[in-house]
């Protein structure tokens, strides 16, 4: 477990959680209204004045993408409102994950949010990336993105004494998982398949309620970034590659420091030391409830945790809308 940190102070914790809630009731008018745009730049909004409220001297290094594609939140964006003077924190962020999922009032939509201290988190670039998660209690490489799907379903499988055909992975549904489902579904596995949302995605393999066991797939770099800082606080593996389409997202991994481009990426090189995490639930999902309106007040749920302390806090918030 790691040093609790003098940096990330415990009112940060809470701190945190007023942040989400504030970009998951920005966004909840848009819910089901069939407008991705318009939902995410309400959640955005609501984001930034919540994180401009806070006295740190706040980075985004996981945001909306890069300055000049990105009018709010953008990656290097500085926040907070103690510049220069208080404590140096790295942000990352996707205040509506599942922009799609809100539009259509589907399940597990959140805004999500992880800090840690300045260069804890690592600054992906806004590409894909070759993901692959379970959950904690498995030894140590049961999972390795250079072995096929099907010998780390079996790793895992005899890690947790069962049959191959007893395990359930999660996969994003996209046209590019084709082999990938046809392979697991081939060998008798079980597969959860999820419109969007792979940060709930990943952190679903923590929780024997989903009874899903493994996350496996690509999906934003981003949401890797923030689905490891929620493994570490509660326990699990990651392994994490970055995936390049053309020239021009190797260049931009290059402008943040990346030089490995092949690079196997574990747990705690995408999220270092001590870091806070935090979700609020704008549709109804596995994970959280969604955002409700009853009479003159909103409720929200969220969760937050922090790495050195292994906590895992469930905030249940009642928010007047006549002040």
């Amino acid at each position: 477990m790691p040093t609790a940190s003098k940096v990330l102070d415990r009112v940060l914790v809470l701190e945190m959680v007023r942040v989400t809630e504030a970009a998951a009731i920005g966004a909840s008018s848009l819910i089901g209204r069939g407008d991705e745009k318009a939902a995410d730049a309400a959640a955005v909004e609501a984001m930034r004045e919540a994180l401009n409220t806070l006295d740190i001297d706040g980075t985004v290094v996981i945001g909306e993408g890069e300055r000049d594609e990105a009018p709010m939140l953008f990656i290097g964006e500085k926040v907070g409102a103690a510049q220069g003077t208080g404590p140096k924190i790295d942000i990352a962020l996707d205040p509506l994950e599942g922009t799609t999922i809100c539009a259509k009032a589907g399940p597990n939509s959140l805004a999500v949010l992880a800090i840690g201290e300045e260069g804890c988190l690592l600054n992906a670039p806004d590409v894909y990336m070759e993901k692959l998660a379970v959950g904690p209690g498995l030894p140590d490489g049961v999972i390795d993105l250079d072995r096929t799907p099907t010998q780390n379903i079996e790793a895992i499988a005899a890690a947790k004494g069962v049959r191959p055909n007893e395990i359930i992975a999660c996969v994003l549904d996209r046209p590019r998982h084709e082999k990938l489902i046809a392979e697991l579904r081939s060998i008798g596995c079980g597969v959860v398949l999820i419109g969007d949302g792979d940060v709930a995605g990943v952190i679903a393999t923590t929780d024997p309620d989903t009874t899903i066991d493994v996350y496996m797939g690509s999906g934003g770099a981003p949401e890797g970034v923030l689905a490891c800082a929620a493994l570490r606080c509660v326990g699990g593996q990651f392994k994490g590659r970055l995936l390049f389409r053309n020239e021009d997202e190797r260049a931009r991994a290059r402008k943040w420091g990346i030089t490995d481009l092949d690079k196997q990426y574990d747990l705690k090189e995408l999220a270092k030391g001590d870091c806070i995490f935090a979700a609020t639930g704008v549709t109804d999902g596995s994970l959280l409830e969604g955002v409700k309106r009853r009479g003159k007040t909103m409720t929200t749920e969220s969760v937050v945790m922090r790495a050195s302390s292994g906590t895992v806090r469930w905030v249940k918030g009642e928010h007047r809308l006549d002040r």
